[in-house]
């Protein structure tokens, strides 16, 4: 579920859409909240280049629902609380507790092009831009 709390399904940008799907600890902890923000800052050039950023961690629909709105987030951020995506993806970090700090491009067609296992927060944005650019 969203931030909204309402059903989420990545089928729905199939063929329409590149996604970038981003894993990410916990909410309002000081690098997920750069990463996020550096995301909404750089949205609209995601958006202008055919992409959708859709942010995923352990945390609650009403945790999401917060940072959401604290840092007026334009895209949408999934609560995976059953760990079920985060297993899908390899993505559970020691002990199954938070989530790796992991970014997936997933091009229109539904495959993955590019895996992003190590994160440097402050420039993440932009090395997203430049790997949508190589899709485009």
């Amino acid at each position: 579920m969203d931030e909204r709390g309402l059903p989420f399904s990545l089928r729905d940008y199939l063929g329409k859409k590149i996604v970038v799907l981003y894993f990410y600890p916990k909410d309002f902890t000081p690098g997920c909240t750069k990463e996020a923000c550096s995301f909404r800052d750089d949205y609209k050039e995601i958006e202008e280049k055919g992409a959708v950023v859709i942010g995923v961690s352990i945390d609650s629909v009403e945790s999401h629902a917060k940072f959401s709105k604290k840092h007026d987030l334009p895209f949408a951020l999934l609560s995976d609380n059953r760990k079920e995506v985060a297993k899908k993806y390899d993505v559970l970090g020691i002990g199954g507790v938070l989530t790796k700090r992991v970014t997936f491009i997933i091009d229109k067609q539904g495959n993955i092009a590019a895996v992003f296992p190590k994160v440097d927060v402050k420039k993440h944005s932009q090395e997203v831009l430049n790997a949508i650019d190589r899709l485009n």
